[in-house]
């Protein structure tokens, strides 16, 4: 019966005709008053879980996070269907606050989001006393636990506010990630009594995972971006000085980059948040203090120049990619620097507070383990999918075909004499060096320090003929099975592992993957590249994985509906997924409703959408113009060059390239506004200028008659870079010329 009724509710208010796999069993406990922990991926439906009970149970329901944007947008969603709802938190005025909290004694909300800060300031504690408090929702709840990656202390007010209300509540905590450890952790700190637990699999099969180790960070990121300039993305960095290079490059680059770190003031901040979400900035450059609860649906990719400090924090923010089930493109950036930056914020952490010395030290080893587990993802050459799994204690028998190692060719290649090398000449020096040194050794290096310490008539000085590159594979590979560590140090050393004697003693033979083809000889120019770039492959098609077929899709319908979406978010100043999510636009696409009944039947469109904005979507779904476009892609799906737009103003070649690619994406086909720039360079109206090792494309004198403009702008930070615009004549040439 309680199924009965939240099936309703999700199809009534939330448009969806059925639960996801979890949802039913976790909502039916709940119903059931039974304390719940959920820990589902992101893009799982966690809000659904308590949203739904929320709306069935007598009393009201209090959502405790820490993350004021998702209250924000969770409370928009919320309302935009019908569902009465408010948030406490410290962005709200005084005359705000408590406008709300006489709100809710009187009755107006059923579901209330607050700031764990919030719980027991402020008369909020005194207010809920009067009331029925019918559950307590912790979202984000790894944060209780010390041994997660992002322990807050905030949420130990928690236990108190569950404490001091007059009768207990239901309990239920939900997390995207968190070990069997952090779990346990959650259930005892909560004092929770035989709760339910539900882990529905870490997998998000839509997301592609890459590794990268290049010798320019810079360059690798504007290889991956070169074609992305449209889609929206995040870019992590592990510090804030990180961020402003990064976001400074890009926007040189003429990409439209903003930034976001603690650093920058809240009004900045806020703002450069809001730019991404309303898809004014397509690239948010930001450290991990950006994303816990942005619930933005279109992030095509998120790529980590850093290596991150830990697994839950790199599959947590790598999540953010593709929450709609869209294919995204999840790419980490690995220098061994990272590992040395890392141990020095878990050392010089000074947003943690400890209990005692013996807590600290033996958070801080927990630390450095992980850390070691994350530089290890780095480094294998197995599936990373499997990898990542197989840490959350989740197993995947079979490769999974969607990520950068399942993509390139391995062969297993003896190291063995190599690893007696690297062995011998780390005892030779009396495990004092680290990897950068014992390599400069092995390789014969004749840099100053060597020389100094004399280390250039240790035996095994200048043994190895093979690359650095190869020579550093072959020791994170000994490291990763055991034969070496390196200390947690702020300069790491390489030690002997349990295996090394065993291995020297027993002269056991050991073999390495290695990329096909690859050649480890220091006469090999292109053996660098070749391990840095390994796994630009062409991608295979993802074992079950969730995308949508846009060549069944009217390019130029989606593009009207989005329209009409970004205008009546513009309206009601909330971000455009607010209104519809863009998997509802393209099942409208598909499904093509004529008539308020049939838009129903659209995914995610509930009564109360259909009432706000049925109409206005269903004139554009059955316009004439439709109709007319409709007719022309049944007669051989031809497209009409003459439809193609062209603008009174002068525009961007990426404006130029999206208006063709309205027309022939009809037919499968797409091209890019680099294409488009290339060819006007082969045709002679751009030319390639060079400065301080950047290139643009410049108008010759020929393309300055054709009525290409060359602008000057300046980005946040006042730098100066420029911009080409076309205008119409411009415009019309390319369209006329190029297709």
């Amino acid at each position: 019966m309680n199924l009965e009724k939240a099936k309703g509710i999700l199809k009534e208010y939330f448009g969806y005709d059925s639960l996801r796999p979890g949802q039913d069993k976790i909502i039916d406990n709940i119903l059931s008053e039974r304390d719940v922990v959920g820990i589902m991926p992101t893009g799982a439906g966690k809000s659904i879980c308590f949203q739904i009970p929320a709306m069935i149970l007598d009393g009201i329901t209090i959502v405790i996070s820490p993350l004021i944007s998702l209250m924000k947008d969770q409370v928009n969603s919320l309302t935009q269907i019908g569902i009465k709802a408010a948030y406490l938190n410290s962005s709200l005025t005084e005359k705000q606050y408590f406008t709300v909290l006489d709100n809710i004694r009187n009755g107006v909300y059923k579901i209330i989001y607050v700031a764990p800060e919030r719980l027991l300031v402020n008369g909020f504690l005194e207010t809920l006393k009067k009331l029925k408090v019918s559950m307590i929702t912790i979202d984000e709840a790894h944060c209780i636990s010390q041994w997660g990656q992002d322990f807050r202390p905030s949420y130990m007010q928690i236990i108190d506010f569950i404490g001091k209300l007059p009768t207990k509540p239901i309990i239920s905590a939900f997390t995207a990630t968190a070990t069997s450890l952090v779990k346990e952790d959650i259930i005892n700190i909560l004092n929770l009594q035989n709760p339910y637990v539900l882990v529905t699999g870490f997998d998000r099969s839509n997301l592609y995972f890459e590794v990268q180790k290049p010798d320019d960070r810079y360059n690798a990121l504007d290889d991956f971006l070169m074609d992305r300039k449209e889609e929206s993305g995040i870019i992590y960095c592990s510090t804030r000085d990180n961020v402003e290079k990064v976001c400074d490059y890009l926007n040189d680059k003429s990409y439209k980059a903003t930034r976001y770190h603690a650093g920058l003031s809240d009004k900045e901040r806020k703002e450069n948040q809001e730019d991404f979400i309303y898809d004014r900035s397509k690239i948010m450059v930001a450290t991990n203090a950006f994303g816990m609860g942005i619930d933005k649906s279109n992030v095509s990719f998120v790529v980590h120049f850093n290596m991150p400090k830990d697994l839950e924090s790199y599959y947590q923010e790598a999540g953010r990619a593709g929450r709609d089930g869209s294919e995204a493109h999840c790419l980490l950036l690995y220098n061994g620097q990272d590992i040395r930056t890392n141990l020095y914020m878990i050392e010089n952490s000074k947003d943690r507070n400890y209990e005692s010395i013996e807590v600290e030290r033996e958070l801080k080893a927990r630390d450095r383990e992980r850390l070691k587990i994350m530089s290890s993802y780095c480094h294998t050459n197995t599936c990373l999918r499997q990898y990542i799994l197989n840490y959350f204690g989740e197993e995947l028998k079979d490769d999974c075909g969607n990520c950068s190692n399942c993509k390139t060719e391995f062969e297993d290649v003896d190291i063995t004499v190599s690893a007696q090398k690297i062995i011998s000449c780390i005892i030779k020096t009396k495990e004092r060096f680290g990897i950068n040194m014992i390599v400069d050794i092995l390789r014969g290096s004749k840099n100053k320090r060597i020389l100094n310490m004399r280390l250039d008539k240790v035996s095994t000085y200048n043994i190895m003929s093979e690359t650095e590159a190869f020579t550093k594979e072959v020791i994170n590979h000994l490291i990763f099975n055991n034969y070496l560590y390196t200390t947690n140090d702020e300069f790491p050393i390489l030690k002997l592992d349990k295996y090394a004697g065993k291995f020297l003693k027993e002269k056991e033979s050991i073999n390495m993957k290695m990329v096909k083809s690859y050649k480890t000889t220091s006469g090999n120019t292109s053996v660098d590249k070749e391990i840095s770039s390994k796994s630009k492959g062409k991608r295979k098609e993802a074992k079950g994985k969730k995308t949508f077929d846009l060549h069944s899709v009217d390019s130029n319908l989606l593009s009207k509906l989005k329209e009409l979406r970004f205008s009546l978010a513009s309206e009601q100043n909330v971000p455009a997924f607010v209104i519809f999510h863009d998997s509802t636009l393209i099942d409208m696409c598909v499904k093509m409703p004529k008539t308020e009944e049939e838009l129903l039947e659209v995914s995610g469109v509930g009564k109360q959408k259909l009432e706000r904005y049925g109409a206005k979507f269903l004139q554009i779904i059955t316009s004439k113009e439709l109709d007319n476009i409709e007719r022309k892609q049944d007669d051989n799906n031809k497209s009409d060059i003459n439809e193609i737009k062209v603008f009174e103003e002068p525009v961007t070649i990426s404006a130029i390239a999206d208006q063709i690619n309205v027309v022939i994406m009809q037919q499968g086909e797409k091209i890019t506004a680099i294409k488009l720039n290339n060819w006007l360079v082969e045709k002679g109206y751009l030319e390639v200028i060079e400065e301080d090792e950047n290139k643009r494309k410049s108008p010759t004198p020929k393309g300055e008659e054709l009525g290409i403009i060359i602008v000057e702008k300046k980005n946040f930070k006042e730098q100066t870079y420029y911009m080409n615009l076309f205008n119409k004549n411009a415009q019309k040439f390319i369209i006329d010329n190029f297709y």
